[in-house]
């Protein structure tokens, strides 16, 4: 990506997941190519910390909700898990895609984001729907189901039962995804971005810690060689049009919300190490023992991993592999703590529950 754009940027893996974890270096070029902006010590701050603030928040609270998830005995809302298989050839097949879409976008450089535009939904609502909706509203059960066949040959296609509150969610995304086809607004794709972190953080789990430090691994040595090896995984943030990155503008203070100078975070480097903190939390509250030191170690430790970041990153004016920094912090304070009281042998020991694999890795 060129110097215009700066942050921790992520490119898309088959849906979102394949995640670009690159910190950009931070952007000083404007964006009409006719002058160099040089962004206010206020304006950086203000983009840096509205980025941590914004990342922090899918993995706070999808590994609270991944908790309950978790609990779920009903099979079409049990999550879907990371075998130590999936973890090993993540790294793989997330090269292969980011190399496919980096040849795709050199073809295609003409206008790429053409062929990329298909609607989204902020699925993410629901759970603050319940929250805000009245409670004297009446809040009515619907069922969508498609049959096919008849007699004892009929079978179900679709059988999806909802309420009014999803209904409203719908009404919400729908008018968000018409905003985000038609402006590009960074505020529509921050939108989008958290509702895909939170839902990626609650509904990916890893099954146990093993399998964790695998992934993030693996991650770690394909993060570090697509920023400092190639100029593949900043071609493909830049050229990627889509709701997988947090961006915030670094003039905002300037132009307001028509600002255009933006840093930028990727969803990669929210959620893979945020699917290992909310595993952390499961594991936490697997001990009863009415303390969250897991969760909390981890939690900090992301902060301390993204605040080097984008110390590194703001003093060397280059990109930066964000899991270079987050990996080791997510990784090693939990390990440390664990040494410290004793329980390391059975963090790893401790396998979850979930048995939905993932399917198609």
């Amino acid at each position: 990506m060129s110097e215009a754009e700066q942050g921790p940027a992520l490119a898309p893996e088959a849906a979102v997941l394949d995640a670009l974890n690159a910190t950009e270096s931070n952007g000083t070029e404007a964006l009409n190519a006719t002058a160099k902006f040089v962004a206010t010590p206020e304006g950086t701050a203000l983009a840096y910390g509205s980025l941590v603030f914004m990342a922090l928040l899918p993995i706070f609270f999808g590994a609270l909700r991944s908790v309950s998830c978790s609990k779920s005995k009903n099979s079409a809302d049990m999550p879907e898990t990371i075998t130590s298989r999936d973890a090993a050839r993540f790294p793989i097949i997330a090269s292969c895609t980011l190399f496919g879409l980096y040849l795709f976008f050199k073809v295609m450089a003409g206008s790429p984001q053409a062929f990329l535009r298909a609607p989204v939904s902020l699925c993410a609502c629901s759970p603050l729907m319940c929250r805000v909706f009245p409670s004297s509203l009446p809040n009515k059960q619907y069922q969508l189901l498609f049959t096919q066949g008849s007699g004892d040959s009929k079978e179900e296609i679709v059988n999806y039962e909802f309420d009014t509150k999803n209904l409203v969610c719908l009404l919400i995304s729908s008018v968000v995804g018409v905003w985000y086809l038609l402006k590009k607004h960074w505020i529509a794709n921050n939108l989008f971005g958290l509702a895909f972190a939170l839902n990626g953080v609650e509904l990916l789990h890893l099954n146990n810690v093993s399998t964790g430090c695998i992934l993030l691994g693996g991650l770690f040595v394909y993060d570090v060689f697509w920023v400092f090896g190639t100029n593949v995984m900043v071609t493909v943030a830049k050229s990627f049009e889509a709701p997988i990155k947090l961006v915030f503008p670094q003039d905002l203070l300037e132009k307001g919300l028509e600002a255009s100078n933006f840093a930028m975070l990727g969803l990669g480097d929210i959620v893979i190490p945020g699917i290992f903190i909310a595993l952390l939390l499961r594991f936490d509250v697997s001990l009863k023992k009415n303390s969250r030191t897991y969760f909390y170690s981890s939690f900090l430790a992301y902060i301390f991993g993204l605040g080097l970041t984008i110390f590194v990153m703001h003093t060397f004016k280059h990109a930066q592999p964000a899991l270079l920094y987050l990996v080791p912090a997510c990784v090693g304070f939990p390990v440390i703590v664990a040494l410290f009281k004793g329980e390391l042998t059975e963090m790893f020991r401790w396998v979850t529950m979930t048995t939905r694999t993932i399917t198609g890795l």
